[in-house]
This record gives C-alpha cells, sequence and structure tokens, in this order.
C-alpha cells in the first residue's frame, strides 16, 4: 500500500473513531466469546460504567441477570445459524444501570467478521424523555376525555342540585315544627357539600388556564397567617408565621398558589382536632424559596404516604378527598415546583412547597416572627 493511501486510512479510521466516540448512542462491541471490546463515552453515561471497569471484561458485568441467558443464547444461534435476520432489527429493552435504575433503551445490532472471527455492536439509544413525552401526551389525552365528562356530569347534577337546595330553603320558611325544620337544615348541609364536591371535581379535571406573574410569596403567606388567625384561635390552634424578612419574589399564578396554601393550612387545621401548633414558615436556599406548613397533630400512617395526593383519597370523617389531588395538580403546572409531605404517626406532617426564585429575587436571609 502506498504512503499516501496508507495515511489517508489511518485518517479515515481515526475520524470513524471520533465520530463513534462523541454520537448520543451508545456502542458496545463484544466478541464470540461475549468480552466487552469496545464501549464509547455515550456508553458509559447510559450505563454509569467507566470503561475501565468494562473492558476485556464478560458482558455479564452491564447485563441483568434477566437477560444475560437470552442474550448468551442468540449469539450462539447466530454463531450456528449465521442468519443476518437476527440483527439490523430496532428493539426496546429495558436495561438496568450500574446505580439499579432501570432505563428504556432501542437498540440493535450488526455483525462484522474479521479473520474468520464474528464481532458483535449494539447500537443503543436512552428513550427515556421520549416515553415520557409519549406518556405526557396519553395522560393529556385521557384528561381532556375525563374533562369533557366531568363538565357533562357537573351540568347535569348542578342544575337539580340548586332546584333541591332552592326549594328547601323555601319550604324551610314555612315549616314550625323544630324536627321538620332540622331535617331541612340536614338536606341543604348536604347540597352544599355535593355543590363542593362538584367545584373540585371541576378544578380537579377541568384547570383554568395559568395566569404567570411575578408576587412576594412572603406576603402572601402573611395574607394566609391573618386569615387563618381567627379560625385557629377558636380551635385552640396556636399558628406561628415564620419567614425571611424582606421580599422572596417567585414567578406564577398567584391566586392559584394561594389556592394550594389555603388547602395545607386547611389541612393542617383539621388534623389538629384537640388543639395544637401550626406553623407557616419560608425560607430561601439559593435559587429557590421552601415554604413548609406544619402540624404537630397525629400524623400520616405510613400505608397511607403514597395516596395522600390521590383524588378521593381522604382519612377525615368529612371531605372529598380531592384538596391536596388539586393542590399537586397546581404545583405540577408550574415549571421547577415540587410539593410533598414528610409525616410520622404520632408526630405531625410537613407539607414542602418549593418554587425557583424569579430574578432579582433578595436573598436576605434574616428571620421575622409574627405571633
Amino acid at each position: 500500500m502506498e504512503p499516501a493511501e496508507s495515511k489517508y486510512r489511518e485518517d479515515e479510521l481515526e475520524i470513524l473513531k471520533l465520530a463513534i466516540e462523541n454520537t448520543t448512542e451508545a456502542f458496545v462491541t463484544i466478541d464470540e466469546n461475549q468480552r466487552i471490546l469496545f464501549f464509547n463515552r455515550a456508553a458509559e453515561r447510559l450505563f454509569g460504567f467507566e470503561r475501565s471497569e468494562v473492558i476485556g471484561r464478560s458482558l455479564d458485568v452491564i447485563l441483568g441477570g434477566d437477560c444475560r441467558q437470552g442474550h448468551r443464547e442468540a449469539v450462539r444461534r447466530y454463531l450456528k445459524s449465521g442468519k443476518e435476520k437476527l440483527t439490523h432489527q430496532e428493539k426496546e429493552f429495558v436495561i438496568t444501570r450500574k446505580g439499579g435504575e432501570a432505563v428504556p433503551v432501542v437498540f440493535s445490532f450488526s455483525v462484522a467478521v474479521l479473520n474468520g472471527k464474528h464481532y458483535f455492536t449494539a447500537i443503543i439509544k436512552d428513550i427515556s424523555d421520549l416515553r415520557a413525552c409519549h406518556d405526557r401526551v396519553l395522560r393529556s389525552e385521557r384528561l381532556a376525555a375525563l374533562g369533557q365528562l366531568v363538565a357533562e356530569i357537573v351540568h347535569e347534577i348542578k342544575n337539580p342540585l340548586m332546584l333541591i337546595g332552592g326549594f328547601t330553603r323555601q319550604v324551610k320558611k314555612a315549616v314550625k315544627d323544630h324536627k321538620s325544620a332540622a331535617k331541612l337544615d340536614i338536606i341543604l348541609e348536604e347540597v352544599e357539600r355535593l355543590e363542593s364536591l362538584l367545584a373540585e371535581l371541576k378544578e380537579l379535571y377541568i384547570p383554568k388556564e395559568i395566569h404567570f406573574s411575578v408576587f412576594d410569596v412572603n406576603a402572601l403567606l402573611k395574607e394566609l397567617y391573618l386569615l387563618a388567625m381567627d379560625d385557629c384561635k377558636s380551635k385552640n390552634i396556636d399558628i406561628i408565621l415564620n419567614t425571611d424578612s424582606g421580599e422572596a419574589l417567585v414567578e406564577g399564578d398567584r391566586e392559584k398558589i394561594k389556592q394550594v396554601f389555603l388547602n395545607l393550612v386547611r389541612n393542617g387545621i383539621e388534623a389538629l382536632e384537640e388543639g395544637g401548633v401550626l406553623r407557616i414558615e419560608s425560607k430561601k436556599h439559593g435559587s429557590y424559596v421552601e415554604i413548609r406548613i406544619t402540624d404537630n397533630g397525629p400524623g400520616i400512617p405510613e400505608e397511607y404516604k403514597e395516596r395522600v395526593f390521590s383524588p378521593f383519597f381522604t382519612t377525615k370523617r368529612y371531605g372529598t378527598g380531592l384538596g391536596l389531588s388539586i393542590s399537586k395538580s397546581i404545583i405540577d403546572q408550574h415549571p421547577g415546583c415540587s410539593l410533598s409531605l414528610d409525616s410520622k404517626k404520632g408526630k405531625g406532617t410537613i407539607f414542602r412547597v418549593t418554587i425557583p426564585l424569579a430574578a432579582g429575587s433578595n436573598t436576605n436571609q434574616e428571620n421575622s416572627n409574627p405571633r
């Protein structure tokens, strides 16, 4: 081979090697004995292994137990039959990363024969984002269909419910018997409860458009504190507000966020049936502010924690079980925000809401403690 042609071949191989090394797809090459010969950077990111941990070792190092034997058998069959149809086919699979995380992938195989030896290369692509996007689309479609159904049900129930309530009030005015009046009061209470349920169903499944603006979340918490003071006092609850001094500017739908905090404060008040302490706190942490609504009530049993944000789940004697679901839905509509809880039976509950700070928000962290 001429020197110039040899140099061209070397450059060509180097370009090809760099291209494969820097591609976003994972390339893993093994020999007939399942030894790993090539493991590019994308493979390191995908599987969580450093190249030095796998090169020259068995493929079993990166394969989960469920697919090791199947892969070995597939390679054995291919070497025996030589059928090309076993390769060049894209398939979906789930791999397990070094840390135990399951990752959905799509992969294809190619086979190269060199000096009578077979070399198998898997080209693997992480499809987690694609799967998540697909799931979001399906969820949106289901919610849209459910929202339409809920809208029709609410419409059909609301009108006769209004008539029941209206006629009951009229009848009550003419009733002189106390027992009959008490029964009519029960009817009116149930009508109001059903009207509240319909309103919450509509809020959960037919959410209104989010209107973003920059507002001071600490000022909003002070409003909630003042709103809840009288109710807490009547129920022997000591309510405490503790926020960073100055502003904590965030971007979001102020009224929707206010609804979330109202739901969490109401949840805390209802948990303190025999009195106690309810805390409303905020603290800035770098680029976000954390708001905590804490009560020292009975707490939430471990077996109920995962269901707390599910629609219609409640441990209360009264309630629709939709308040926390609505709150979670609102927070999920705000990018970068989160809602979580920490609770132990007999030791109270903490609801945490994190919201990114708007650009230019004051980071002074001195505390103010209105009581």
